[in-house]
């Protein structure tokens, strides 16, 4: 399954994880993070499962400025022309064209497998097979790949594809709409109708094919980056790239030429996936007792308590009773008691924090 040299991996690792607070903080997101308490990170367990069907010099790492050194200490195997410096947040499009166009510059054939850096695969043989499949589908057909995972349940977190019957060869088909997280409802009608997939955030495509999509559908994304090639592993990268970004709107690359384009298909697959989002979700992932409490931490006390997520220092004593279904979260400067599918409230705590002048517990 070692895929060719041609082949190239972009992790996307700029992210601030704010619906994980107070556990991700602006200074260590969650992907720098051992969430899963595996004894690796969630960047370093992305890098470890891509290195084995890609040569690690063709692993880039996409992420702000800011964490350039959490990556290079995490990923010692990187050099520093793998680790792309975002200097300003602008969504996923900028990101993924920043990466592509480097890439391309280098190889004018590469393949580039497109992920984000704090996902869970626990079917990772399948996974890996899936993104086979897809490497070798673009390579033949030149179309841009989104992965689809099939739901499980209605969930309201995540985006949605919606997918063509008619199978376009090995498994494939045509993409005919994404939707935003939606509500319970209309997830509910996404799982019945058995052509709707969960969008995994993950993509698969030619970098010649996805420029030209680029210049298609956000031509002034395309014009920022356009003299790229000149700079690129040469001491003007940074320059340019601080340029570049101050040129482009905060746009994703679903929005902005995914749900434009006419040759994006998806692979409907399942290998055990999460986006671990929210504290809801790391709860659905880790081990329960007996009555459901997922417990980080080794001087937890639980009296009368069920379906609670708790993660505390292991030299905290903490005792819970009485809570069904909540979030509790110490980190030494900060307590966390919230329900715990009440993940979007945890974002706006956090927007309530920076207007209250609290940043430094961000």
């Amino acid at each position: 399954m070692q895929q060719s040299g041609n082949t190239y991996v972009a992790i996307m690792a700029g992210g601030i994880g704010s619906r994980f607070w107070p556990q991700s903080r602006t200074a260590k997101p969650k992907q720098f993070l051992d969430i899963l308490n595996v004894g690796r990170t969630l960047l370093q367990l992305t890098f470890e499962r891509f290195a084995k069907i890609v040569p690690a010099e063709n692993i880039y790492v996409v992420t702000n400025d800011a964490y350039a050194t959490l990556v290079k200490e995490q990923l010692p195997a990187l050099t520093d022309s793998q680790i792309l410096k975002e200097p300003m947040r602008r969504n996923t499009a900028p990101c993924i064209t920043y990466a592509c166009d480097k890439i391309y510059a280098k190889d004018k054939n590469a393949t580039i497998i497109i992920t984000p850096s704090d996902h869970l695969i626990l079917q990772e043989k399948n996974f890996l097979e899936v993104i086979d499949k897809c490497v070798n589908y673009v390579t033949d057909n030149g179309f841009l790949v989104t992965i689809g995972v099939k739901p499980t349940k209605p969930a309201t977190g995540y985006g949605y594809i919606q997918f063509e019957e008619e199978d376009a060869g090995a498994g494939f088909h045509k993409v005919k709409t994404f939707t935003e997280k939606p509500t319970v409802e209309l997830a509910k009608t996404f799982l019945t109708s058995g052509d709707f997939l969960w969008n995994s955030g993950m993509f698969v495509w030619k970098a010649k094919t996805l420029l030209r999509a680029i210049v298609k559908h956000l031509p002034e994304v395309a014009e920022a980056f356009r003299e790229g090639q000149h700079h690129y592993d040469k001491h003007s990268e940074q320059k340019f790239i601080r340029e570049a970004y101050s040129q482009c709107t905060n746009i994703s690359i679903d929005y902005g030429v995914m749900e434009k384009a006419e040759n994006v298909y998806t692979l409907p697959a399942q290998f055990g996936w999460s986006d671990i989002g929210s504290w809801d979700a790391l709860y659905d992932v880790y081990e329960h007792d007996y009555l459901g409490n997922a417990v980080s931490g080794k001087k937890v006390k639980i009296y009368d308590a069920a379906h609670n997520m708790i993660m505390v220092p292991n030299d905290k004593l903490v005792v819970v009773q009485g809570l069904d279904g909540y979030c509790v979260v110490d980190t030494g400067d900060v307590l966390l008691i919230c329900q715990k599918d009440k993940e979007q409230e945890v974002k706006q705590i956090t927007v309530d924090l920076k207007v209250a002048d609290l940043d430094k517990y961000l």
